[in-house]
């Protein structure tokens, strides 16, 4: 089996309401590029990425000449065809080729009749449970316009009577660091015996994410996730915060991975089969922070199925997968997959079942999210639409004038 060719869609994909987080939001919709291996078999595998737009497409496009007839199964081959170090200094192809090796794994899978989990060592699990994803949203045509704890409670009330959540993920760090604390007392309050976590997307000083950390400390806190930036800062954090500590955003390759175990700087990594390079990249770091009895999830970057999919096999393969994973899935309105939107029960969503990753593209869903694309485009993840001349800064400064968020 060779490739021939790769394609590139980039879709939109409405949210029941925009999503406000500590840098931005996301603006009412998920923008995504949807990547398809094409074999000389007639096999296609499938992989995704954020974001999209003629210029992630045309990324796409130029790495056709690197490999056109490569073979698929060859994997490690082509981490180095398309991620050389030296190279990746001028071009940083990480998340392009996390897209195409999701893609050849789905394609062998295909071709060997075997799951994609069954190349990163076979699956431990065949459920993986998740948290319910909370943010404070701005009014959507389907719901949001949450703000205050009581209404974020309510939120998560419903997401759990539909999905069976029993662990709670807040976004925070859109409101004072005060806000945050009373609507995580709240959720405690609402869900006695449920997990709960919160995430500033590290907009917090360590002073701030210190005075938070201890005022939720009485908490059933799985974690406390990127409170503040780098790994220094999160160093001098778990010097006075009891909470383990997490991060998806200073652990995200291997030489930043061997910095924080050697100087056991963060608690959990969370693992993202995109920011990592790739689903066997994210397998192959949560094999190393076994071996070294630190934490692993699953962590969330706004998948549609595709991606969830991948998200769904490294969770079914990681034999440390402490915590259940996140995902943005339950904010989408829809999916570009066959069968529509894969679906929780209790709280958990079992592994796909066929070849490869075990969803096909709906072709008639792909067009029309395409088409939904270019009438309304993208959006800047770090620009806000409630607030048209802020722009964030990390740690953020403005709280002192709550208008200011």
């Amino acid at each position: 089996m060779k490739i021939v060719d790769i394609r590139a869609t980039t879709v939109a994909m409405p949210l029941e309401a925009p999503l406000r987080h500590a840098g931005g939001a996301h603006w009412g919709r998920f923008i995504r590029t949807i990547v398809e291996v094409v074999t000389d078999v007639g096999i296609l595998g499938y992989g995704e990425l954020g974001g999209g737009g003629e210029s992630a497409e045309a990324a796409i496009r130029g790495l056709v000449p690197y490999l056109k007839g490569h073979d698929p199964l060859q994997l490690e081959q082509l981490r180095w065809k398309i991620m050389n170090p030296t190279a990746s200094l001028y071009n940083n192809r990480l998340q392009l080729h996390a897209a195409i090796e999701m893609a050849c794994m789905d394609a062998v899978g295909k071709f060997l009749n075997i799951r994609a989990c069954d190349l990163i060592g076979g699956a431990v699990r065949e459920v993986v449970p998740f948290a319910s994803y909370l943010f404070y949203r701005y009014p959507g045509e389907h719901g949001g316009g949450e703000t205050t704890p009581d209404e974020i409670v309510a939120h998560a009330r419903a997401l759990a009577q539909k999905h069976g959540f029993k662990t709670h993920k807040l976004k925070g760090g859109v409101f004072p660091p005060d806000h945050d604390i009373a609507t995580m007392e709240a959720l405690a309050a609402a869900f006695p015996g449920h997990g709960l976590r919160l995430d500033p997307n590290a907009a917090w000083s360590v002073e701030q994410a210190i005075r938070v950390g201890q005022a939720i400390e009485p908490l059933n806190n799985d974690y406390f996730e990127d409170p503040t930036w780098g790994l220094e800062g999160m160093r001098r954090l778990r010097q006075f915060v009891r909470i383990p500590t997490a991060t998806n955003t200073v652990v995200v390759n291997f030489e930043q991975l061997a910095q924080s175990i050697r100087h056991d700087l963060v608690d959990v990594v969370l693992l993202d089969t995109t920011f990592w390079g790739g689903l066997r990249q994210a397998h192959k770091a949560g094999t190393v922070l076994e071996t070294f009895q630190y934490g692993a999830s699953v962590h969330s970057s706004g998948e549609l199925g595709i991606q969830l999919a991948s998200m769904l096999h490294l969770g079914a393969a990681l034999p440390n997968l402490s915590f259940a994973a996140d995902a943005h899935y339950h904010h989408l309105l829809d999916d570009i997959i066959v069968g529509g939107k894969m679906n929780y029960r209790n709280g958990a969503m079992a592994v796909p079942t066929g070849p490869g990753l075990g969803v096909e593209i709906d072709r008639d869903k792909l067009k029309q999210y395409n088409a939904y694309y270019r009438e309304v485009g993208g959006y800047a993840y770090d620009r806000d639409p409630g607030r048209p001349e802020w722009h964030a800064m990390v740690p953020e400064s403005r709280w002192a004038d709550p208008t200011q968020r």
